[in-house]
């Protein structure tokens, strides 16, 4: 045996179970180095399991801490994708060398229909101005409510906008806007108004190129020459003659509030729209500056007792209110005006200073001893075309446009829906209906003057404007059935839907009460309103040019044919017959609860012409009646616009038969005595048509016992605003 073995035992292997023999080579499990880490895992599983359950912080970290890791990832990728989207639009734009500062806003050439000039609107409005020659009170009310961090940011600026999209969000709605002036300016000098990513990035690009090249005066000078301050005015230069007669150097701080308050809305703010509300927002303004330190507390406390004052404009006639009608709607049509442009509309000039003419005269000589101060007219041919727009007494005074803005309750001009709608339900003209005192609800509708008629056809109903038969037509057809036509045949406005509807209690523009007229008169086809007939460059490149889509009956020509039987009444023998000029006229008189507003919506088979009086502030006049000066105003017009041309009848050839009246009451004004029988065939209104017409028609003066809301007049009623995204709320400067 060697040394080294020596002392050793040899031991054999065997298969005892005694475990506690020391001769036993068998490992025990905790022995095992594979077993001992299985076991040593599952003893800190085991571990684990008892520490979440024993407490969950562990738990809750691990969530923390793996969310704070992807987020970090996601942010990463958002960069990139914010890195790649804005590579991509940055290679299609041009290269910088080729950038250049447009010339400043372009002319717009507006003209008649015969090729007269109406206006020019555009760079025309006043010349540029240096920052240093103009009142430094107008770059600092522009710098504090629009861009307060000018002086300091890089062309954008990341607290602005984060601020604008919290309270975007927040408020559901768009209410501040993140772009700096820096990027204003570069979106009115390089791109289009489409809200996309694309030209978002572009917008930042730009403004970043333009506070590369030029100083903060300079930038900022180039805007306050060129952005719109609303009323065709652009540049603080052409706001200050437009708006107070002076130039830009000698604009007060109250004054420059107020001009610096348009940016943000510069139509809907103009003061001369909406004095109002541009006042209220050049208090915001002057607030703002005083935030900022830019005027101390007395300066703020005078000019907010001394608020600016308007200058009557320099502008005149009623064809202004065509030319920002056609202002308003060319943006839509052709995008960014880039070059100078000729806008050909649909208007006769000559037409629209005898409509002008006739409103103006009746109001001079009328005003005070009926007190009424306002009046407008709009005449649309049988295809949507508008002839004459005239928006109010005196556009040098005010320009709000009472014809397409203003919103009115239309009284009985309403009424010829409701008896529309009866008609497609199967009525006619002879139907019957018991003109008596109802109750709808806790709603009673009343005559005008309180007299009844009981058993009346339609047609006698309508040429009476007896309130109680359209309310019961309004029940037997349903509201709805009612909103349903009027918005079929051109009426755009929210209608309610109830009872009341019958007497015209929901408010509607003139022109879209006109244009929904228009259907009598050209035979039952929609008729779209347009005013723009063709845009095209100085060179005759035509960029737009308005199409007449196809054909689109919504009246029934049989339909057709009995109402016109029954509207040409209120001209013949009822209502308007202060209307009548020669021609086959039919049309319907409207009067507002206490004399507020006088309607006549009439037509021939050449034009429908819509008349309205009354006054901004709702005061009801001393009873003017749609009979009275509408009709007057519509004759002197209709008279001028038929001259030479050949004399047509009204589509359909629709006879009224027989009137049903157990009375022997007499129409006020209508020449019709019930008690004598109509002849087979004869309409009951041509059997004596030589009664004499009251100073005031009876017939049309909604008698509801509802109260009237007020007239909305400057406001945005009725105006079609888009739903907002939070795309919007995003984007939106």
């Amino acid at each position: 045996m060697a040394p080294r073995d020596r002392g050793r035992q040899r031991i054999e292997p065997g298969f005892s179970s005694d475990r506690r023999s020391g001769d036993d080579l068998r490992a025990d499990p905790e022995d095992r180095p594979v077993a001992k880490r299985k076991t040593a895992r599952k003893t800190s599983k085991s571990k684990r399991g008892r520490s979440r359950r024993g407490n969950g912080g562990g738990g809750f970290f691990s969530l923390l801490r793996r969310m704070v890791y992807w987020s970090f990832v996601l942010c990463i990728w958002g960069g990139i994708a914010v890195a790649g989207t804005v590579i991509y639009f940055a290679a299609k734009m041009p290269q910088t060398t080729t950038w250049s500062i447009p010339d400043r806003p372009p002319n717009v050439k507006i003209v008649s229909v015969e090729g007269n000039l109406i206006a020019n609107r555009g760079a025309s409005g006043g010349e540029s101005i240096s920052l240093h020659d103009m009142s430094p009170y107008l770059p600092e009310a522009v710098v504090a409510i629009e861009d307060r961090r000018f002086y300091s940011h890089f062309g954008v600026d990341p607290i602005g906008f984060a601020r604008a999209m919290v309270a975007n969000v927040m408020s559901g709605r768009l209410v501040q806007g993140g772009s700096t002036i820096t990027q204003q300016l570069a979106k009115n000098l390089f791109l289009t108004p489409d809200r996309t990513i694309e030209r978002k990035v572009q917008e930042v690009m730009l403004a970043l190129w333009l506070e590369q090249k030029y100083t903060k005066d300079q930038i900022l000078e180039m805007y306050l020459n060129r952005v719109y301050l609303g009323s065709g005015s652009y540049g603080v230069s052409a706001a200050s003659r437009r708006y107070f007669d002076k130039s830009a150097k000698e604009v007060t701080l109250p004054e420059a509030a107020l001009i610096a308050g348009l940016l943000k809305a510069p139509s809907r703010l103009s003061p001369a729209r909406d004095p109002k509300a541009a006042s209220e927002r050049a208090q915001l303004v002057l607030a703002a500056m005083r935030e900022q330190g830019m005027i101390g507390d007395k300066e703020l406390n005078f000019a907010m007792k001394q608020p600016a004052t308007r200058a009557a404009s320099y502008w005149s006639g009623s064809e202004q209110y065509v030319a920002d009608r056609v202002m308003e709607e060319l943006p839509a049509l052709i995008g960014d005006v880039r070059n100078d442009v000729i806008v050909d509309t649909t208007v006769d000039l000559g037409l629209q200073k005898l409509g002008e003419a006739s409103i103006r005269d009746l109001i001079s000589k009328n005003g005070e001893k009926l007190n009424v101060s306002q009046g407008a007219m709009v005449s649309v041919d049988g295809t949507g075309a508008v002839r004459a727009l005239i928006g109010g007494y005196d556009y040098a005074n005010s320009q709000f446009d009472r014809a397409s803005e203003a919103k009115r309750q239309p009284g009985s001009a309403f009424k010829p829906f409701v008896y529309l709608s009866a008609l497609e339900q199967g009525f006619t003209p002879e139907s019957v209906r018991n003109d008596a005192p109802i109750r709808i609800g806790n709603w009673t509708p009343g005559n005008y003057n309180g007299k009844y008629f009981g058993k009346v056809t339609l047609a006698e109903a309508l040429a009476r404007s007896l309130n109680s038969v359209s309310a019961q037509l309004v029940m037997e057809v349903g509201p709805k059935t009612v909103v349903s036509t009027a918005h079929r045949l051109g009426i755009e406005s929210n209608l309610t839907s109830n009872a009341s509807l019958a007497l015209g209690t929901s408010e509607v523009t003139l022109l879209e009460l006109t244009d929904a007229f228009v259907p009598f008169a050209n035979g039952g086809y929609k008729a779209p309103v347009h005013i723009i007939r063709r845009v095209t460059t100085n060179e005759g490149k035509v960029l737009y040019e308005f199409k007449s889509p196809a054909l689109n009956r919504v009246i029934d020509p049989r339909n057709v044919g009995m109402m016109n039987a029954m509207l040409r009444q209120t001209v013949e023998s009822g209502t308007a017959t202060k209307a009548k000029f020669g021609w086959p006229a039919a049309g319907k008189t409207g009067t507002s609860q206490n004399f507020r507003d006088a309607w006549f919506i009439g037509y021939t088979s050449n034009l429908t012409t819509g008349v309205w009086f009354g006054n901004d502030d709702g005061k009801p006049t001393k009873k003017i009646t749609g009979g009275s000066l509408p009709a007057i105003a519509w004759k002197d017009f209709m008279v001028a616009a038929h001259k030479g041309v050949p004399v047509t009848q009204l589509p359909g050839d629709y006879q009224l038969r027989q009137q049903v009246n157990d009375g022997n009451d007499i129409l006020p004004g209508s020449g019709i005595d019930p008690s004598v029988p109509a002849a087979e065939g004869v309409p009951s209104a041509q059997l004596n048509p030589t009664g004499p017409m009251p100073q005031v028609d009876l017939g049309d003066q909604t008698g509801s016992t509802r109260p009237v809301p007020p007239a909305n007049v400057g406001g945005n009623g009725g105006q079609k605003g888009r739903k907002t995204t939070l795309f919007d709320l995003i984007m939106g400067n």
